[in-house]
């Protein structure tokens, strides 16, 4: 017997990999015009589950029933999900850059009279979709030139123009600024008042807390409980995902630092394209044995500080790096390697690994020439030194032949951690180290900083979660358009300060137009 309530029903859910049994007899059921959450760790199953949902698995390759209307539903590819009013807006965009927003909108659904796109009734229709999700903006803009938090809104009024009842969000907020994410949960709101039910997936639990009426919680591919909103907090939701209280989540360690280990000196940069000066006369200290944390507001410059420091951004880069007080030339990847800079980047599917290339290969490829000799890798210390990163650093695989682009997202980041480990540097620079992953990885992660400062190793992390930063620096730098406006000791650091330093140079301008927490 159906139950009317629910738009949908997912029954007795199960699927399994070669090797993992990723969904375990799941339930989960959405009511008509709700917000539902659901979250959990990586790999707990939320992305299986709706890649069976969405018809990315086809049915037959898992066990279970989909009951949407009160109709068990069989879908054999994507469009068939999508005839039944599910769509799925993935954290990595789907959108074509190089085409406009009405040729997106319309991509495989043109209007056409006689094999004719009518492009009147298309820019018409756009135009209508558009102002629904809040962009006054012209549908023969080119993608290429919109923000991130602009291109999320594009996805959300394509799925729309599909008459979608279901609208599943897969990490919707994680490269968004916090006004860009503040604007995407009101658009949601407004979607669940016409109707239209949402799927929200994500890790930044305070959202969740804003937005869902209720919560199901996932962990290791099973369903542990469906929560109506009252009855979650974010530590109720932290303790049911990862199976025990979290009493800390930032694990901070006292310590003394040592001494001097990287000194920047009158850093500049010139930005190829635009020629503009990006990182402007920056002059920062890492100390041995410490965590130096660098805040700033979207487009401050913080990453292109750091690659440019890694030698892989700036048309024109002037000023000194010096390491243990010797000055170093960085031009390259391979030369900040072998002086012992490494690099964590910000996007670890585009720059951190080889999402085809299996674990082993990903945790080696940095460091080939440690397990070469005479330019023959061995294979036997290739096999071992993986092994033990993997358990050193609990990557959760079945086997080190496992392909990086199977693992979970906090299991990828341990991945491209240990890539960077096995180089052995004396600084390890971690750009947006946790993002997109959950709260018990998350910790985990925390503590190789901690472990890897014990050993001596300088960390500069780079964050857009200002708790983060505040609870796991032992200093904080701030940027505000690419210059150094703030330097704080951990105890004398404060969400106010730090953005009063953030928004410095935009207020030296008058403009007091910005956003209310220091993100990307």
């Amino acid at each position: 017997m159906e139950n009317s309530d629910y738009v949908l029903q997912m029954r007795n859910i199960s699927k399994a990999f070669p090797g993992v049994k990723a969904l375990d007899n799941v339930t989960f059921d959405v009511k008509k015009g709700e917000i539902h959450a659901l979250v959990g760790e990586n790999g707990a199953g939320k992305s299986t589950l709706m890649k069976v949902l969405s018809g990315v698995y086809p049915y037959g390759i898992y066990e279970g029933d989909i009951v949407i209307g009160g109709t068990v539903q069989h879908f054999d590819t994507i469009k068939d999900s999508e005839r039944a009013g599910v769509s799925i807006i993935y954290q990595e965009l789907t959108l074509v850059k190089t085409m406009n927003i009405c040729e997106n909108l319309f991509l495989g659904e043109e209007i056409a009279h006689n094999g004719v796109i009518d492009w009147n009734a298309s820019f018409r229709r756009a135009a209508e979709v558009l102002q629904e999700v809040g962009l006054d903006i012209s549908p023969g803009t080119k993608v290429l030139h919109l923000g991130v938090g602009v291109q999320q809104l594009v996805e959300i009024a394509k799925a729309l123009l599909k008459k979608t009842d279901i609208l599943i969000l897969d990490e919707p907020t994680a490269a968004l600024s916090a006004e860009e994410a503040r604007n995407l949960l009101d658009i949601l709101r407004r979607l669940r008042d016409r109707g239209v039910t949402c799927v929200f997936i994500s890790h930044r639990l305070g959202e969740v807390m804003t937005i869902a009426d209720r919560v199901t919680v996932l962990r290791d591919g099973k369903t542990v409980t469906t929560m109506n909103r009252g009855e979650f907090t974010e530590e109720t939701m932290i303790t049911k995902m990862v199976g025990r209280e979290l009493n800390n989540l930032f694990p901070y360690k006292p310590k003394k630092a040592g001494n001097v280990l990287m000194e920047i000196r009158n850093w500049t940069v010139i930005d190829p394209e635009s020629k503009r000066v990006i990182v402007d006369n920056v002059n920062l200290v890492l100390r041995r044995g410490e965590i130096l944390g660098m805040a700033g507001l979207v487009g401050a410059g913080r990453t292109e500080l750091v690659m440019s420091i890694f030698g892989v951004y700036g048309a024109v880069v002037s000023g000194e790096i010096l390491l243990d007080g010797k000055p170093v030339r960085v031009g390259s990847p391979h030369a900040a390697i072998s002086a012992g800079i490494s690099l964590l980047s910000e996007d670890r599917k585009r720059y951190g690994l080889v999402l085809g290339m299996d674990i082993k290969r990903n945790l080696s490829l940095a460091a080939l020439d440690t397990i070469a000799h005479h330019g023959v890798v061995s294979e036997n210390q290739e096999i071992l030194s993986a092994h033990n990163y993997v358990v050193n650093l609990k990557i959760k695989t079945p086997s080190i032949e496992q392909k990086a682009g199977n693992l979970s997202g906090g299991n990828q980041q341990k991945v491209v951690i240990g890539k960077w480990l096995m180089t052995k540097p004396k600084v390890l620079i971690m750009d947006e180290p946790t993002r997109g992953i959950d709260v018990g990885a998350k910790v985990e992660i925390y503590n190789v900083m901690n472990q890897l400062v014990d050993e001596g190793v300088g960390v500069l992390m780079i964050s857009s979660e200002l708790p983060e930063v505040l609870g796991m620096s032992d200093r904080i730098v701030v940027i505000s358009e690419g210059a150094l406006t703030g330097e704080y000791s951990k105890d004398d650091a404060d969400q106010e300060k730090v953005m009063t330093s953030a928004t410095a140079r935009f207020r030296a301008r008058g403009n007091t137009k910005v956003a209310t927490a220091p993100t990307g």
